[in-house]
């Protein structure tokens, strides 16, 4: 059944006159009469009869405008779930317990008035996240493409914030004792980062983190969830992971894990904001108001080759450190 036609035949009841119901739609009087002519040859009926004054419901419409009202407010709040600034602003995180997630929470706390409607793809490839971003399907993703030739049109990528990592380890680790740790003292033990998936971000990350520092980061085995790999860390004296300083982890009390940052440098996890070059959703404004806002990480840092500045500028200068690694300051 033709919508329009329903728009018109509810307008021209409530409104008892054909050229005022046409003004409002801005149609003319000729096409509404045919929109309300063909309605009521499709439903076998006459909906109005012709008065002096305009036009007046028959019996058969009276018992239909209450339901057609009813599909064209339906369609009208479809039509508004989908558009760009009439809908909450729609953001892809990787995880609801990662630092993107934080941030975002962060944002509404502080700005409640905002829509925000949180979204994970559950897409390991980046490009996949930039694809939906240009096709509509999210507002923006906190994901980068690493080779900014690969973005499709349409799509920005801009620096958000970086994630410091720090080391997650059970009491019986060697480490388990230390405030802080400097990349040297990583170098013979085992880092356990299950799941790292083909073609991630991530995958370059660490491929880069383990060149640079000469790691032993193991990437074995299937990831079956935070809660087997706490559980692997509570009981083992030799192995840990890295996560970011701001990701959630939960664990039972008696776990009793340590969450150490890595120093000298700043191991820094670059975050990204994909978004569209055109008409962007109006609440984006706000959220980059506030990445804006973010402090800078502190002392020397250290990021991969294709990360830019946590700012919402250009890339940062980058220099070359001692043992290999590359040091911003």
């Amino acid at each position: 059944m033709d919508t329009e036609a329903l728009r018109s035949f509810v307008r021209a009841a409530e409104l008892g006159q054909l050229q005022q119901a046409a003004g409002e739609l801005g149609v003319t009087q000729q096409a509404v009469s045919k929109r309300i002519a063909a309605l009521e040859r499709e439903l076998e009926v006459r909906l109005f009869t012709r008065t002096a004054r305009g036009v007046e419901l028959t019996l058969d419409g009276q018992a239909f405008l209450p339901h057609a009202r009813g599909v064209v407010a339906g369609v009208e709040r479809a039509v508004t779930a989908v558009r760009p600034g009439f809908r909450a602003l729609r953001v892809d995180v990787l995880g609801l317990r990662s630092a993107q997630a934080v941030v975002l929470h962060d944002y509404w706390r502080s700005h409640s008035e905002a829509d925000l409607d949180v979204v994970t793809l559950r897409v390991n490839d980046p490009r996949v996240a930039a694809a939906a971003v240009a096709a509509g399907d999210v507002d923006a993703s906190f994901r980068t493409v690493t080779d900014r030739a690969a973005l499709p049109p349409g799509v920005r990528m801009i620096p958000a914030f970086d994630s410091p990592l720090e080391l997650l380890v059970g009491p019986g680790h060697p480490l388990a004792a230390a405030r802080t740790l400097t990349p040297p003292r990583l170098r013979k033990h085992r880092i356990w980062v299950p799941g790292i998936a083909p073609r991630s971000e991530w995958a370059e990350f660490y491929d880069q983190l383990t060149t640079d520092f000469d790691l032993r980061i193991d990437a074995a085995g299937p990831h079956f969830g935070d809660e087997v790999l706490l559980d692997t860390l509570a009981d083992s004296p030799d192995v840990a992971t890295l996560v970011g300083a701001r990701d959630r982890y939960v664990w039972p009390v008696g776990h009793d894990l340590r969450r150490i940052p890595v120093v000298h440098p700043t191991w820094a996890y670059p975050l990204s904001l994909l978004l569209p070059e055109t008409n962007p959703h109006p609440g984006l404004r706000g959220l980059l108001a506030h990445l804006t806002s973010l402090p800078a990480l502190p002392g020397e840092v250290w990021r991969p080759s294709w990360a830019t500045s946590p700012g919402l500028g250009g890339p940062r200068a980058v220099t070359t450190a001692p043992e290999g690694a590359e040091r911003v300051r």
